[in-house]
Protein backbone atom coordinates (compact mmCIF):
# COMPACT_ATOMS: atom_id res chain seq x y z
CA UNK A 1 0.00 0.00 0.00
CA UNK A 2 1.19 3.41 -0.91
CA UNK A 3 0.39 6.33 1.78
CA UNK A 4 -0.45 10.02 -0.09
CA UNK A 5 2.04 12.38 2.18
CA UNK A 6 1.79 15.48 -0.53
CA UNK A 7 4.53 18.11 -0.96
CA UNK A 8 3.81 21.00 -2.54
CA UNK A 9 7.50 20.75 -4.06
CA UNK A 10 6.85 20.26 -7.80
CA UNK A 11 6.30 21.89 -11.13
CA UNK A 12 5.40 20.64 -14.70
CA UNK A 13 7.89 18.61 -16.68
CA UNK A 14 8.80 19.93 -19.92
CA UNK A 15 6.13 20.07 -22.66
CA UNK A 16 6.32 16.52 -24.35
CA UNK A 17 8.97 14.46 -21.71
CA UNK A 18 8.14 11.72 -20.90
CA UNK A 19 10.42 9.96 -17.67
CA UNK A 20 13.29 7.68 -18.83
CA UNK A 21 15.56 7.30 -16.09
CA UNK A 22 14.77 5.77 -12.11
CA UNK A 23 16.98 8.04 -9.77
CA UNK A 24 17.41 6.19 -6.24
CA UNK A 25 18.91 7.92 -3.41
CA UNK A 26 18.64 7.46 0.50
CA UNK A 27 17.49 10.14 2.85
CA UNK A 28 20.64 11.11 4.65
CA UNK A 29 19.29 12.34 8.12
CA UNK A 30 18.76 11.65 11.46
CA UNK A 31 15.60 10.01 11.48
CA UNK A 32 12.75 9.38 8.61
CA UNK A 33 10.75 12.02 9.73
CA UNK A 34 13.26 14.69 9.70
CA UNK A 35 14.14 13.69 5.63
CA UNK A 36 9.67 13.91 5.17
CA UNK A 37 10.08 17.18 6.97
CA UNK A 38 12.11 18.20 4.49
CA UNK A 39 10.83 17.26 1.23
CA UNK A 40 7.56 18.40 2.03
CA UNK A 41 8.92 22.08 3.59
CA UNK A 42 8.13 24.56 0.64
CA UNK A 43 11.33 26.84 2.11
CA UNK A 44 13.78 23.88 1.29
CA UNK A 45 12.71 23.47 -2.45
CA UNK A 46 13.17 20.05 -2.79
CA UNK A 47 11.42 16.96 -3.23
CA UNK A 48 11.11 13.05 -4.32
CA UNK A 49 8.12 11.26 -5.85
CA UNK A 50 8.77 8.29 -3.12
CA UNK A 51 9.83 7.42 0.45
CA UNK A 52 10.40 3.91 1.26
CA UNK A 53 10.83 3.84 4.80
CA UNK A 54 12.83 0.64 6.63
CA UNK A 55 9.88 -0.96 7.45
CA UNK A 56 8.92 -1.24 3.89
CA UNK A 57 6.13 1.83 3.65
CA UNK A 58 5.83 3.68 1.02
CA UNK A 59 4.93 7.54 0.91
CA UNK A 60 4.14 9.07 -2.43
CA UNK A 61 5.23 12.88 -2.39
CA UNK A 62 4.81 13.97 -6.21
CA UNK A 63 2.95 12.35 -8.49
CA UNK A 64 4.80 10.59 -11.35
CA UNK A 65 3.31 13.03 -14.17
CA UNK A 66 4.84 16.05 -12.17
CA UNK A 67 8.67 16.79 -11.71
CA UNK A 68 10.13 16.28 -8.47
CA UNK A 69 13.03 18.23 -7.00
CA UNK A 70 15.75 15.66 -6.37
CA UNK A 71 18.07 15.26 -8.66
CA UNK A 72 19.93 18.57 -8.50
CA UNK A 73 22.84 19.59 -11.00
CA UNK A 74 23.21 16.39 -12.97
CA UNK A 75 24.43 14.30 -15.66
CA UNK A 76 23.46 11.14 -17.37
CA UNK A 77 23.89 9.61 -21.08
CA UNK A 78 24.33 13.28 -22.47
CA UNK A 79 21.23 14.50 -21.02
CA UNK A 80 21.88 17.29 -17.77
CA UNK A 81 18.39 18.85 -15.56
CA UNK A 82 18.04 15.07 -14.83
CA UNK A 83 14.85 16.28 -12.92
CA UNK A 84 12.86 17.02 -16.05
CA UNK A 85 12.87 13.38 -16.94
CA UNK A 86 13.61 11.30 -13.91
CA UNK A 87 11.34 9.67 -10.89
CA UNK A 88 13.11 9.87 -7.65
CA UNK A 89 12.83 7.45 -4.83
CA UNK A 90 14.29 8.75 -1.47
CA UNK A 91 15.38 5.39 0.92
CA UNK A 92 15.27 6.35 4.50
CA UNK A 93 18.64 5.45 5.78
CA UNK A 94 20.83 7.95 8.05
CA UNK A 95 23.72 8.08 4.89
CA UNK A 96 27.32 8.36 5.78
CA UNK A 97 27.36 11.27 7.73
CA UNK A 98 24.94 9.92 10.42
CA UNK A 99 25.42 6.51 10.87
CA UNK A 100 25.13 4.52 7.25
CA UNK A 101 23.67 1.04 7.73
CA UNK A 102 22.47 -2.34 6.13
CA UNK A 103 19.18 -1.38 4.45
CA UNK A 104 16.63 -3.75 5.92
CA UNK A 105 15.25 -6.48 3.80
CA UNK A 106 11.52 -5.51 4.09
CA UNK A 107 12.54 -1.74 2.85
CA UNK A 108 14.34 -3.41 0.28
CA UNK A 109 11.61 -6.03 -0.64
CA UNK A 110 9.34 -2.59 -0.87
CA UNK A 111 11.99 -0.52 -3.01
CA UNK A 112 12.01 -3.50 -5.62
CA UNK A 113 8.05 -3.66 -5.78
CA UNK A 114 8.25 -0.06 -6.37
CA UNK A 115 10.75 0.16 -8.84
CA UNK A 116 8.77 -2.87 -10.69
CA UNK A 117 5.39 -0.75 -10.40
CA UNK A 118 7.50 2.50 -12.27
CA UNK A 119 9.18 0.65 -14.81
CA UNK A 120 6.08 -0.96 -15.70
CA UNK A 121 4.69 2.38 -16.60
CA UNK A 122 7.44 4.06 -18.30
CA UNK A 123 10.01 3.98 -20.57
CA UNK A 124 13.09 3.20 -18.71
CA UNK A 125 15.67 0.74 -19.65
CA UNK A 126 17.90 -0.83 -17.38
CA UNK A 127 20.82 1.19 -18.01
CA UNK A 128 18.69 4.44 -16.80
CA UNK A 129 17.75 2.67 -13.46
CA UNK A 130 20.73 4.30 -11.23
CA UNK A 131 22.23 5.97 -7.94
CA UNK A 132 22.07 9.83 -6.97
CA UNK A 133 26.08 9.37 -6.70
CA UNK A 134 26.04 7.91 -10.42
CA UNK A 135 24.23 11.03 -11.70
CA UNK A 136 26.18 13.69 -9.61
CA UNK A 137 29.07 12.09 -8.63
CA UNK A 138 30.95 14.99 -7.43
CA UNK A 139 28.42 16.23 -5.03
CA UNK A 140 26.19 12.64 -3.51
CA UNK A 141 27.42 9.43 -2.50
CA UNK A 142 23.45 7.77 -1.98
CA UNK A 143 22.42 5.15 -2.24
CA UNK A 144 26.01 4.31 -1.12
CA UNK A 145 27.91 0.90 -1.35
CA UNK A 146 25.80 -1.10 0.73
CA UNK A 147 22.34 -0.94 -1.10
CA UNK A 148 21.18 -3.94 -2.97
CA UNK A 149 21.62 -3.34 -6.18
CA UNK A 150 22.44 -6.83 -7.49
CA UNK A 151 19.54 -8.00 -5.31
CA UNK A 152 17.63 -5.94 -7.35
CA UNK A 153 18.93 -6.70 -10.73
CA UNK A 154 18.07 -10.33 -10.57
CA UNK A 155 14.60 -9.02 -9.54
CA UNK A 156 14.21 -7.34 -13.47
CA UNK A 157 15.42 -3.18 -12.05
CA UNK A 158 18.23 -2.11 -12.93
CA UNK A 159 21.81 -3.64 -14.50
CA UNK A 160 24.07 -6.31 -12.66
CA UNK A 161 27.16 -7.85 -14.23
CA UNK A 162 26.51 -11.49 -13.04
CA UNK A 163 30.06 -14.08 -12.86
CA UNK A 164 32.51 -11.30 -13.64
CA UNK A 165 35.50 -12.62 -12.02
CA UNK A 166 39.09 -10.45 -11.75
CA UNK A 167 41.23 -10.90 -15.03
CA UNK A 168 44.62 -10.63 -13.06
CA UNK A 169 45.63 -7.79 -15.79
CA UNK A 170 47.47 -6.07 -12.99
CA UNK A 171 47.22 -3.33 -10.09
CA UNK A 172 46.22 0.13 -10.63
CA UNK A 173 46.03 1.75 -13.66
CA UNK A 174 47.48 6.02 -13.54
CA UNK A 175 49.01 6.60 -17.25
CA UNK A 176 46.93 8.07 -19.66
CA UNK A 177 47.31 5.52 -22.69
CA UNK A 178 45.82 2.87 -20.19
CA UNK A 179 43.61 4.78 -18.81
CA UNK A 180 41.98 5.82 -21.95
CA UNK A 181 39.58 2.51 -22.14
CA UNK A 182 38.47 3.45 -18.74
CA UNK A 183 37.21 6.38 -19.62
CA UNK A 184 35.45 5.15 -22.94
CA UNK A 185 33.43 2.77 -20.71
CA UNK A 186 32.57 5.10 -18.08
CA UNK A 187 31.64 7.61 -20.64
CA UNK A 188 29.70 4.37 -22.54
CA UNK A 189 27.42 3.63 -19.35
CA UNK A 190 26.77 7.17 -18.88
CA UNK A 191 28.93 8.97 -17.11
CA UNK A 192 30.22 12.68 -18.17
CA UNK A 193 34.56 12.01 -17.90
CA UNK A 194 37.07 13.59 -20.08
CA UNK A 195 38.27 11.45 -23.03
CA UNK A 196 41.69 11.57 -22.04
CA UNK A 197 44.14 12.26 -19.16
CA UNK A 198 45.88 10.28 -16.23
CA UNK A 199 44.60 9.20 -12.92
CA UNK A 200 42.99 12.72 -11.88
CA UNK A 201 40.74 13.64 -8.66
CA UNK A 202 37.68 13.86 -11.13
CA UNK A 203 38.19 10.36 -12.45
CA UNK A 204 38.75 8.96 -8.78
CA UNK A 205 35.68 10.53 -8.04
CA UNK A 206 33.68 9.05 -10.98
CA UNK A 207 35.42 5.73 -10.89
CA UNK A 208 34.35 5.82 -6.45
CA UNK A 209 30.95 6.14 -7.96
CA UNK A 210 30.82 3.52 -10.11
CA UNK A 211 32.18 1.61 -7.27
CA UNK A 212 29.72 2.23 -4.93
CA UNK A 213 27.20 0.61 -7.40
CA UNK A 214 28.91 -1.81 -9.43
CA UNK A 215 31.93 -2.61 -7.58
CA UNK A 216 31.28 -2.19 -3.70
CA UNK A 217 33.28 -4.21 -1.73
CA UNK A 218 36.17 -1.46 -1.73
CA UNK A 219 35.42 1.80 -3.13
CA UNK A 220 38.71 3.24 -3.74
CA UNK A 221 38.48 5.49 -6.70
CA UNK A 222 41.63 3.56 -8.45
CA UNK A 223 41.39 1.59 -12.02
CA UNK A 224 42.69 -1.68 -10.32
CA UNK A 225 41.84 -5.05 -12.28
CA UNK A 226 38.38 -6.11 -10.54
CA UNK A 227 36.92 -2.56 -11.41
CA UNK A 228 38.28 -2.71 -14.56
CA UNK A 229 36.95 -6.08 -15.11
CA UNK A 230 33.42 -4.83 -14.03
CA UNK A 231 33.70 -1.63 -16.37
CA UNK A 232 33.81 -4.19 -19.45
CA UNK A 233 31.21 -5.88 -18.36
CA UNK A 234 28.76 -3.25 -17.00
CA UNK A 235 29.99 -1.52 -20.22
CA UNK A 236 28.80 -4.62 -22.34
CA UNK A 237 25.45 -4.53 -20.51
CA UNK A 238 24.66 -1.17 -21.62
CA UNK A 239 25.16 -2.03 -25.00
CA UNK A 240 22.88 -4.67 -24.88
CA UNK A 241 20.22 -2.82 -23.25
Amino acid sequence: MIFEKPSPNHDARPMGMKADVLILHYTGMKTAQAAIDRLRDPAAEVSSHYVVDEDGSVLRLVDEGRRAWHAGVSYWRGHTALNDRSIGIEIVNPGHEWGYRDFPVLQMAAVCDLCLAILSRHPIPARNVVAHSDVAPDRKEDPGEKFGWEDLARNGVGLWPLGVADKGIGGPVRDAAGLRPVRSALAHIGYRVAPEGSLDPALSTVLRAFQRHWRPEAVTGQADDSTRARLEAVAELVSGG
